[in-house]
């Protein structure tokens, strides 16, 4: 999750330092997908909203932890949050209006 007001420049800084990592510490880089900006269940440092991304790819552990390193001190990345991937399962959640419409 990105911070609401960061620059649309830097979402892809950051994206591009997590996929320079990854390969460099033999990790394979599957996708970056944007899911847009969500309202949050609970407000964060006051605000409301953030930007998700889904970060698909496959590491060892060296280079997860060092992924996780980098994320958890970059400016502007809110939260983070490392997963295994279920083959399959890997598109963006349907926006709450549409949920609620289901």
């Amino acid at each position: 999750m990105i911070e609401p007001d960061v620059a649309e420049e830097r979402h892809q800084a950051i994206i591009d330092d997590v996929k320079a990592t990854v390969s460099k510490l033999g990790g394979e880089w599957h996708a970056a997908e944007p899911w847009g900006k969500r309202k949050l269940a609970y407000e964060i440092d006051h605000k409301p909203d953030a930007w998700y991304y889904l970060l698909t790819f496959d590491a060892p552990t060296e280079a997860l932890a060092e992924v996780t390193r980098r994320l958890a001190i970059a400016d502007g990345v809110m939260r983070h949050m490392a997963v295994n991937r279920i083959a399959g399962q890997t598109s963006a959640p349907a926006p709450a209006a549409a949920a609620a419409e289901a």
